[in-house]
Order: structure tokens, then C-alpha cells, then sequence
């Protein structure tokens, strides 16, 4: 994501303190501090299966403690209502339905050798991280292993990277991408969105749970995603990180779901991110329901 982002001029930097700088000035920085998680969000009646959904649902989230307890109440009242819209990070994936994904390529077969790479070596720790990944991504539906008797015409190779002791998965997809049909879209400017940031009163910032994950790659399009590693080859079934039209399609895609929320100028897509913004508390909680009732 950060890449898609640098594009932009914002510069994500992983250090313990994190900081945000825009475009160029890079003594220039600001950052979102964290807000201690809300306390106390329900009322003294409680309700037990409403407490088990900000428990389980609402975990992480961020509540504005400066937001008196009656606002923070009608706050979870909205969530709980289009409850159906919320998931753990270990639920099961969706399938968006009417927006499958294609891949194109712009050269016919025989595909050229950068296109059929081989599989990186592999450290007993980094194979170790790289099956965990993989196991996981099979569970959720991401990825499925290769048949014996399928013709694989095009493998990607795919590397561990390590962060603080976390480990990522990163499929080195740019020769893929050199090949494939470049579907543009515009993305929102990062200068008009803080413009448009600085005139509300009330913000809610929401990211779609495995975003690019729920869209479903048609047919003709798993053929190209595969990746192959020290421990077999596996192939895409859903949307994934890394390919060069996934930003724009999903962007796309989100605008299609909200364009009467985003023509009333209070809501702003970035790719799988959300937010809104409004002038009044009623009018946020207005628009709040209307945008995850429709992910409900």
C-alpha cells in the first residue's frame, strides 16, 4: 500500500513513531496519535449481546473519549444495528458479486522466461513463515494449491520480509505487471481530500476488512497470478496485493457502490478506505448508517 501511496506524495515510514510527510518536504511531518480505546461505551443497562458485539467486533476500534457518553452510545447503536456488516479478523471472506477481476496480457504465448521465474531459496525460518502464510491464505479462500495436471504458464516468485519480528509475505509481481494491460482510474488527490478533511467537525476513518481479498478473479485470470515457492505452487482465486490494476479496480468499484454519498461531498474513497465527514453529530450518524448499511 505504502507504494500506491508514495505516489501520491505520502510517505508511510515504519518506525516505532510513525509519521506521515507530504509531497517533497520531508522535515515537515504530522501524525495521527493514538486515542485511548473507549471505556464505558454502553450504557449502565447493559445489553448482553450488544456488549459481546463491541467485545468481539469492535475490539479495535477508536471511539473519541472527548465524545460524551450519549454520543458514544448512539455511536455503537448505529454499528450494532448493521451489525451483519462487521467481521473478525479471522471471519470468512465475502464475494463481491458484479465486479470479478481480469487480467490481460498485452503479449500472446510463448510467454518469455522472466515470466516463468523459478522459486527463491528459502531459510528454515523464512520457509517456516512462508507455509504459515500460505496455509493461512488457503483457509480464507485466497489460495489454492496447483493440480499436477494443469498447464502453469506464467509463476511468480514470492519472498519473506521481516518487520519488527512480523512477518509479510511479498510476491515479486513487476515482471507480470510489465505485461499486463494497465486499467487507469483516478485516485483521489491527497491535497483535495485534506481540504475537503478540514472544513468537518465529525470524522470517522473506516478500511475494508482484507479489502482487495472479497473480489473474485474471473476464469482467464487465475491463470496468471501463481505463485510458486519452496513449498509448491498455488494460485490466486481472489483479488491480491501487488498486481498493477487491483488500486484502480477497487477504487472504481467503491465509487460505483457510493455515488450519491460521494456527489453530497461528505464521503472520500481511498482505494479500501472510508471516510466520512460531516459538519453536525446527526448528520454523521446519518451518514454513518447509510454507508455500512450497504456493506450489510
Amino acid at each position: 500500500m505504502n507504494d500506491y501511496l508514495n505516489i501520491y506524495g505520502i510517505d508511510i515510514n515504519n518506525h516505532k513513531d510513525r509519521y506521515f510527510t507530504i509531497g517533497e518536504n520531508k522535515r515537515q511531518k504530522f501524525s495521527f496519535f493514538n486515542i485511548p480505546k473507549q471505556i464505558s461505551i454502553l450504557s449502565s443497562n447493559k445489553d448482553t449481546y450488544k456488549e459481546e458485539f463491541v467485545t468481539n467486533q469492535l475490539g479495535e476500534e477508536q471511539i473519541n473519549t472527548t465524545l460524551s457518553s450519549k454520543m458514544r452510545q448512539k455511536l455503537v447503536d448505529v454499528f450494532y444495528t448493521y451489525k451483519n456488516s462487521f467481521t473478525s479478523d479471522n471471519g470468512p471472506l465475502c464475494a463481491i458479486k458484479g465486479n470479478e477481476v481480469d487480467i490481460t496480457l498485452n503479449i500472446d504465448r510463448p510467454y518469455p522466461q522472466v515470466l516463468r521465474r523459478p522459486a527463491y531459496p528459502s531459510s528454515p525460518r523464512a520457509r517456516e513463515a512462508l507455509e504459515k502464510h500460505i496455509q493461512g491464505l488457503i483457509q480464507l479462500g485466497v489460495l489454492r494449491k496447483v493440480g499436477h495436471n494443469k498447464e502453469v504458464q506464467v509463476t511468480t516468485p514470492v519472498i519473506i520480509s521481516w518487520n519488527n519480528g512480523d512477518s509479510r509475505m511479498v510476491g515479486y509481481f513487476r515482471a507480470l505487471n510489465t505485461y499486463t494491460v494497465s486499467h487507469r482510474y483516478p485516485i483521489p488527490r491527497v491535497q483535495e481530500t485534506l481540504t475537503q478533511l478540514s472544513k468537518a467537525n465529525y470524522i470517522t476513518s473506516m478500511d475494508t476488512l482484507k479489502g482487495f481479498h472479497n473480489n473474485v478473479l474471473t476464469h482467464k485470470a487465475k491463470k496468471f497470478p501463481i505463485i510458486i515457492t519452496c513449498c509448491g505452487i498455488y494460485e490466486y482465486l481472489r483479488m491480491l496485493f501487488g498486481i498493477i490494476n487491483s488500486p484502480s479496480h477497487y477504487q472504481r468499484m467503491m465509487n460505483t457502490i457510493f455515488p450519491t454519498e460521494l456527489s453530497e461531498g461528505w464521503l472520500i474513497n481511498y482505494i479500501d478506505y472510508i471516510i466520512i465527514c460531516s459538519d453536525s453529530w446527526s448528520l454523521h450518524l446519518e451518514g454513518l448508517a447509510r454507508v455500512i448499511e450497504k456493506f450489510a
